[in-house]
């Protein structure tokens, strides 16, 4: 298939720029993945799609306010880095701008001495190894200086961090949030265990790649970035009994789709493992474990609509795309959700 197949046209107007005053009041597109049906909901109506005995599968993941802005020792140059994972323990790879004034051996202050930093190593990508020095825990100081790491489709400063997490993050490692996810509130989550559905953890640290834009036309030569998870014994367990007894696993994000989809066998089984993935999901794959998911809209001829679509058909998903931008609904992180049913 080629790229130009999931192209579409977003007025820019609807590229959501911060997140609604209440998670769960956005708007819920549902499809049907087998008639290409499409019905106008909210989001906290998705508990009458869930039925007992399914299992929600969600990403724990914790965004890291991985931007740091600072400056040059020596003139005081503007520096910005972007941490995208660690290498050892004081040790991080990250992206640099301007990339020129983070030459080797260059030396940076942050927050006024509470943090520095030197260039360590320029790799063949333009990636920066930079070790930092401090005082206390590296966390504690990066959660004072940092600031999120939003999408480069949001221009609106963020005021309350949390918004850019669901209310179940976890485990630190994100460079960005799983976005279907920010719909959940707890008293969402509540109502719907009380229902009888199970809710499970894994956790895939979302890497920047997933805004890299395909670049080439055909599929089969994208290359995938690789993005790091675990999934626990319980978790597997739990997804594992839903599927021997015929109920559906929903998965809630591309993020918790891919790492399902690496880890399942060709019975839809699950076990516990941590590891690297970098899975490209696009039409013609068949998938094992996850029947259902809840998503948000994502952008033109993105790796994510292309999920997306092999789970519900590319004319299903790229006519209620146009019904979306019909209906004026919020596109991307701060956006709606839909639900492939």
């Amino acid at each position: 298939m080629n790229v130009k197949d999931f192209d579409f046209y977003l007025p820019e107007e609807l590229i959501a720029q911060h997140p609604l005053e209440k998670r769960d009041s956005s708007k819920l597109m549902v499809l049907d993945k087998k008639t290409g049906d499409i019905s106008h909901k909210r989001f906290h109506d998705i508990v009458e799609y869930l039925k007992e005995g399914d299992t929600l599968v969600l990403n724990n993941t914790r965004v890291m306010p991985a931007r740091l802005i600072g400056e040059k020792e020596e003139t005081g140059g503007k520096i910005e880095f972007l941490l995208l994972k660690r290498v050892e323990k004081d040790k991080w790879e990250c992206l640099a701008k301007p990339g020129k004034s983070a030459r080797l051996g260059r030396k940076f202050t942050f927050g006024d001495g509470k943090l520095k930093a030197e260039v360590v190593e320029v790799k063949d990508n333009g990636n920066r190894i930079v070790e930092f020095f401090y005082d206390g825990i590296f966390e504690e100081v990066l959660d004072t200086l940092g600031e999120m790491p939003l999408p480069p489709y949001i221009h609106e400063r963020l005021e309350d961090k949390e918004r850019y997490q669901t209310v179940y993050s976890k485990e630190n490692g994100s460079a960005a949030a799983p976005t279907a996810g920010l719909h959940f509130t707890k008293e969402l989550l509540s109502e719907i265990k009380v229902k009888g559905i199970n809710i499970v953890y894994l956790t895939l640290h979302v890497g920047l790649g997933t805004f890299r834009p395909v670049k080439v036309e055909s599929l089969e030569e994208h290359e995938m970035h690789s993005e790091f998870y675990m999934l626990s014994k319980e978790s597997a367990d739990i997804i594992n009994e839903t599927k021997k007894r015929g109920n559906y696993v929903i998965s809630v994000g591309t993020t918790s789709t891919r790492t399902l989809e690496t880890i399942g066998d060709e019975n839809g089984l699950v076990k516990e493992q941590s590891g690297w993935t970098n899975i490209f999901i696009y039409p013609g794959y068949n998938f094992k474990v996850v029947d259902k998911l809840i998503t948000n809209f994502h952008l033109p001829e993105s790796t994510l609509i292309m999920l997306v679509s092999t789970l519900a058909g590319r004319d299903n998903v790229m006519n209620a795309y146009k019904e979306a931008v019909n209906e004026r609904y919020r596109f991307f992180s701060f956006g709606d959700a839909m639900f492939i049913n």
